[in-house]
């Protein structure tokens, strides 16, 4: 079946359904019911819309498993996830006939997965194989992942499709019209992470109409080596009569949708709001077109969560900062083996800035339990770089470790012949989709000359080849080796780079500081050697970022062309100069305060306690930290989540090392006159029918961080059960909560209810489909986010 669904992709646009939600609501789908349960209750209803959508023209439609996943069915106290996924597409199967394609369809848990949130990882691929493995015993022509908000998310589902069965795979997220998810997952970097992961088609669904939509698509098509794919909704919805309507008609719809495939898009349907008529419509629309064929075959390409890098034929000289590598650094080692990682975080922020486009990542210390100490690290670097990774490490189950929980596509460092290491970690390499560097070494012995590594490096190509890993996924690790040990080493690895790039046709990398080992001012050679090797043709050099500036240097040329055999002239004009080629030492003048303020900023928990507890030591007011220092830091962490140079990661991060910092200062405050008595009090509910809560919980997470009390109610909260609330707790400000249309009408009717009691709070609402014209219309406030929502409640 997979093979039939890539033949026909590359004949015509294959056609998926339209909206089951709202196709359900106007066939008597009451509000606030299990979806999943209610259409096994009432399955001819169901068999009726899969079945107008294959009469409309889809090829495919979607089992109505969306919320079908442990988590959301136990809001609903169904346990048995297999039967409910296995029925379900049974009745898409009664109705998709002979020819008609069914796809499980697979959604979010409504849960923040690891290293983002507190759902492992693990445990999130093992929630998705539950929903999988009925999908499958149904015997659906191909599964759906859809609606991500979260790129970690996407890949838990994507593996554990993987690791039950070979059927083709949709994976489709969820972006903003500024082209971000919730997340900050922007369209390119989710397509690299995803196609390499082995998802058959990528692409986006909801959220957006299709003119929006079409940004997200013309972003990926330059670089996508499988089908896109989009689904967008009919248009913004909009309350008319206390009923969401979406009011973009099929005859605008499709016309719009048909440039979606201009761009990029092979697969097209409908999300949200769209109906049978708009799939006829759209039918109409594609029925002539043929898909253009994937602009690629493979891509060198490498991302994290967040942002990527293409690797282009003829680039600049491309710095994978060296520096997060415990040799030789004593402090670094000794916060490693105690699971701190503030140096890690700090190195990668500060190789960053000075212009490293990934980072090389290793933990190696004697002693130390690697693999949960990589954990630690690529779950940390995922929420303070958007750099890309390399994973650097001797052992094959720390690769593995850290490309399985990595958000982004990695890069390996590195794979060799030794002993059994290449299948293994090309295994893992395919497994994972990461790309590799290969380290051309066959048991002990270190090829010196260029015709050695020219023979070893061709042999282990064609390995990696035959193994499954494409050209375009390999870089050669050409070896710098010291020329103080081997005088002509130089001239060799530049003759490798040359043979590399023009006859192999392969990316090439260098250890650059290994040329210089032994000698002095070893910054001037490893600089004078950079621009050599660049000008060669080198891809990469692993390097410190801050020493790779091009310098002039007649004494460190000539000794790099073995013109200065011993390298004698060169020691004699520097050996004075000698520093064993470290920067000077710079001396730490951060104060208590700035430390408590970038921890804050860059979601550091585990040092903010310890810098309090110093602060106060020192004499720092404990209000004056907390009103001058924590909430000023938490404050532009929130003006930089608006200005969309920070994400939800992060805005969750700082939090929670707020969090962190409030525990160790509050028994200080509640001793001030400036303590709990003051504290104003603000009450949260979702409301009645709806069982989405993450916004409201990050909302009452920022609030409690700025110093309100905050009740929390929860979700799918009653009317009544508020107004009890209000009535006992007597709140300062009311935020009421929902993500649905369908239950978005309930704001309104608590407000009418508290003011008909006398009630004199106020009220501020927010979610996804929440504006600010329908806050007016009910008479509240309305907070687009957690950060807005801080700013609101203050104002009120």
């Amino acid at each position: 079946m997979k093979e039939k669904i890539a033949q026909l992709l590359r004949r015509k646009v294959l056609l998926l359904d339209g909206a089951t939600g709202t196709e359900l609501q106007h066939r008597g789908m009451p509000p606030g019911v299990c979806p999943e349960n209610w259409c096994l209750d009432h399955p001819d209803v169901l068999v009726r819309v899969h079945a107008d959508y294959f009469a409309a023209g889809a090829d495919i439609v979607y089992t109505c498993t969306f919320g079908a996943n442990r988590i959301k069915l136990s809001e609903y106290k169904i346990k048995d996830v297999f039967s409910v996924n296995k029925k379900l597409a049974e009745i898409a199967r009664r109705a998709a006939g002979k020819s008609g394609l069914v796809a499980g369809d697979i959604g979010p848990t409504g849960r923040f997965v690891e290293p983002f949130g507190d759902l492992a990882f693990e445990e999130a691929v093992e929630i998705f194989k539950e929903q999988v493995r009925g999908l499958l015993e149904a015997g659906v022509d191909l599964l759906v992942i859809e609606t991500m908000m979260d790129i970690q998310e996407a890949r838990a589902a994507l593996l554990a499709v993987k690791e039950l069965a070979d059927i083709f795979t949709i994976v489709t997220l969820t972006f903003d019209k500024g082209g971000r998810t919730l997340h900050g997952n922007e369209p390119v970097s989710s397509l690299i992470t995803l196609q390499s992961l082995g998802a058959d088609a990528v692409g986006c669904n909801c959220s957006t109409g299709p003119l929006d939509m079409l940004r997200c698509i013309q972003a990926m098509q330059p670089y996508a080596t499988v089908p896109l794919v989009a689904k967008p909704n009919a248009g913004i919805p909009r309350l008319i009569d206390g009923k969401t309507v979406f009011t973009m008609q099929p005859r605008i719809f499709a016309k719009i949708s048909r440039k979606l495939i201009c761009a990029g898009a092979h697969l097209l349907g409908g999300c949200c709001g769209t109906t049978p008529e708009h799939i006829r419509y759209l039918k109409a629309q594609v029925a002539r077109i043929r898909p253009e064929k994937s602009a690629r075959v493979s891509l060198c390409a490498l991302s994290s969560a967040r942002g990527h890098i293409v690797i282009g034929k003829k680039n600049k000289v491309i710095i994978v900062g060296e520096k997060i590598n415990p040799t030789g650094k004593k402090k670094m080692q000794a916060e490693l083996l105690k699971g701190k990682l503030t140096l890690v975080r700090q190195f990668a922020k500060t190789q960053e800035v000075q212009g490293a486009k990934l980072l090389d990542v290793n933990v190696g210390v004697p002693g130390i339990d690697e693999v949960k100490t990589m954990r630690m690290v690529i779950s940390s670097l995922a929420l303070t770089t958007d750099l890309p990774l390399v994973i650097d490490s001797a052992k094959i189950e720390t690769i593995g470790t850290a490309l399985r929980l990595y958000p982004g596509r990695a890069l390996i460092n590195s794979i060799s012949a030794e002993g059994d290491k290449l299948p293994k970690l090309a295994a893992l390499a395919k497994k994972y989709g990461a790309m590799c560097i290969l380290l051309p070494l066959a048991g002990k012995q270190i090829p010196h000359s260029f015709n050695q590594r020219r023979l070893l490096i061709r042999a282990l190509v064609a390995q990696l080849r035959k193994a499954g890993i494409p050209k375009d996924d390999i870089i050669v690790d050409v070896l710098a080796l010291a020329v103080s040990c081997y005088p002509g080493s130089a001239q060799e690895t530049l003759k490798t780079i040359a043979w590399c790039t023009r006859i192999l046709k392969c990316r090439t990398i260098i250890g650059l500081s290994n040329i210089s080992f032994g000698l002095p001012q070893r910054h001037r050679i490893n600089r004078v050697f950079l621009d050599m090797a660049g000008r060669k043709g080198l891809t990469f050099a692993i390097a410190d970022p801050e020493d790779t500036r091009p310098l002039r240097d007649t004494w460190a040329r000539n000794l790099l062309r073995n013109k200065d055999r011993g390298g004698i002239k060169y020691i004699e004009k520097y050996r004075q100069q000698d520093q064993s080629g470290d920067m000077p030492k710079k001396v730490d003048r951060v104060s208590p305060r700035e430390r408590i303020f970038t921890a804050i900023m860059e979601g550091e928990r585990d040092g903010i306690g310890d810098s309090i507890r110093n602060a106060i030591h020192l004499g720092a007011a404990p209000e004056v930290l907390m009103q001058e220092v924590m909430i000023p830091a938490l404050v532009k962490v929130g003006t930089l989540f608006e200005k969309k140079q920070y994400f939800l990661p992060q805005l969750i991060a700082s939090a929670q090392a707020m969090k962190e910092g409030f525990k160790v200062v509050e028994p200080f405050l509640q001793k001030s006159v400036t303590g709990q008595s003051q504290r104003k009090v603000i009450l949260l509910a979702t409301v009645e029918g709806d069982i989405h809560d993450i916004g409201k919980n990050i909302v009452a997470l920022m609030l409690k961080n700025h110093g309100f009390i905050v009740i929390d109610l929860g979700k799918d909260v009653s009317r009544a059960k508020i107004v009890t609330a209000i009535k006992k707790h007597n709140p300062d400000i009311v935020g009421l909560s929902a993500l649905m249309t369908t239950t978005m009408v309930h704001m309104g009717g608590v407000v009418k209810a508290a003011q008909k009691e006398g009630l004199q709070c106020k009220f501020m609402v927010g979610g996804a489909v929440v504006n600010s014209a329908y806050a007016n219309s009910i008479g509240a406030a309305y907070a687009k986010d957690a950060v807005e929502a801080v700013s609101l409640a203050k104002q009120l």
